[in-house]
């Protein structure tokens, strides 16, 4: 089965249209989910082959295949992650100019700025005094760099 589009979200359907089907899932590494050809097999067994039309990045929960009785969804593996919590703007200013240095992708879920894990990261935020911790978590989309010169 070749998947070229995206169907829906889980989260833009009802609970009862989603419980109402058999689901298999697609497990992908954050980085996977912004490859627009690939080859993955759910956890049922089932091959199929990604080659989406639309350019758009996957994102957790993303429906690939779905008719009346069964659904095929996108879930994402965990991260190893820095999850770090500025105490102040300007911790967070400090951080982000380092971090834009380094040219490094950061996502962010309420006070919290999430980074892949870097050993030289965590050494940095633990000689400027910023508060952070390490923990595996799943995040709903991958860490995209953004391309830029210095021209």
């Amino acid at each position: 089965m070749i998947i070229e589009r995206v169907i829906t979200n889980i989260e833009q359907m009802s609970q009862e249209e989603i419980e109402r089907r058999h689901k298999e899932k697609v497990y992908l590494e954050s980085d996977d989910l912004m490859k627009r050809i690939q080859r993955v097999t759910t956890d049922h067994g089932k091959e199929l082959g990604i080659r989406l039309k639309e350019t758009r990045d996957l994102v957790a929960g993303d429906v690939l295949f779905m008719d009346e009785n069964n659904m095929i969804i996108v879930d994402v593996l965990m991260d190893d992650l820095l999850i770090i919590s500025p105490k102040s703007i300007t911790e967070m200013g400090i951080i982000a100019h380092q971090l834009g240095n380094r040219h490094l992708p950061a996502q962010f879920e309420g006070n919290d700025m999430l980074v892949q894990y870097d050993y030289l990261v965590a050494e940095l935020l633990d000689e400027l005094q910023i508060p952070y911790r390490r923990e595996d978590r799943k995040v709903k989309q991958g860490f995209r760099h953004i391309g830029h010169s210095h021209d």
